[in-house]
């Protein structure tokens, strides 16, 4: 695992006091959260904890009732999927948006396949830059020409990322990357996934897997009823404690060993 610091690095993209709100039902509020290239950084919380609307906000989906982004220091109120995708960020949703009935190439390249004589589609560019594509990758696919309805799970997932990579994307977001997937193919993404942060892309995953998140992530971030409460290295804390937090019972255990450790104390003193 990269052992990476963010002392003295910028933030790809820092997002400050974010809140949203659909209807009574306060889905963020006040979420400070930093993405540093060369990192990956899970985001982890329980059901309804706010972790697909935070991502959907970052990837321009949805907008903000408050707070702002920040990339490359320009300050931005929202973002368009549109406009997020020109500034670098793409995101690896769970159905993966991909075109079953087309192959692997025209998967990758979809929405901006190369012409040649302007009006016909460079075919074989897109194959050749696909299979280099890959191979860098290193996502093992029968061939750049097999329909995607024909691809297992885990390389479906790889030419998800391939195509995010080839849209110039910095900054990679995952929704639950290896769910549904044997333990053979999510250990081949986690390790897709680990490669691309090695590699200074800025990495957000989320995921309920945290044999997962400790195997491949520098920071585990952890949402609670819309909050960002905690911000760990990986390195320095344990499943025990951020499932303490994420449930909520870190904070009533700590209240128990300070008021048992109080007792204690004056036990001694008398």
């Amino acid at each position: 695992m990269s052992k990476c610091c963010t002392l003295g690095k910028n933030p790809f993209i820092r997002l400050r006091n974010i809140k949203k709100s659909f209807g009574h039902v306060v889905a963020l509020d006040g979420v400070d959260l930093d993405v540093y290239p060369g990192e990956v950084t899970a985001l982890v919380g329980d059901n309804g904890a706010g972790k697909s609307t935070l991502i959907k906000i970052i990837s321009g989906v949805l907008y903000p009732d408050e707070g702002e982004l920040s990339l490359d220091g320009k300050t931005f109120r929202h973002l368009t999927p549109s406009r997020a995708i020109e500034l670098g960020i793409s995101t690896v949703y769970q159905d993966l948006a991909l075109v079953d009935c087309r192959d692997v190439a025209s998967n990758i390249f979809l929405g901006r396949e190369p012409l040649k004589a302007r009006f016909f589609v460079d075919k074989k560019r897109m194959n050749r830059e696909s299979e280099e594509l890959l191979r860098k990758l290193k996502v093992s696919i029968p061939s750049v020409t097999t329909p995607v309805e024909f691809l297992s799970g885990g390389q479906r997932q790889g030419v998800a990322v391939a195509r995010s990579v080839k849209q110039q994307g910095k900054m990679i977001i995952f929704d639950e990357p290896t769910a549904a997937m044997g333990v053979g193919e999510s250990d081949k993404i986690l390790k897709l996934i680990r490669s691309l942060g090695d590699e200074g892309f800025a990495v957000l995953i989320i995921s309920h897997n945290l044999h997962h998140v400790f195997s491949i992530s520098d920071r585990i971030c952890v949402l609670r009823n819309g909050r960002l409460i905690k911000d760990f290295r990986t390195e320095n804390t344990s499943p025990d404690e951020v499932v303490g937090f994420i449930t909520g019972s870190y904070r009533h255990d700590k209240k128990i060993r300070e008021k048992n450790n109080t007792k204690a104390l004056r036990c001694r003193e008398t």
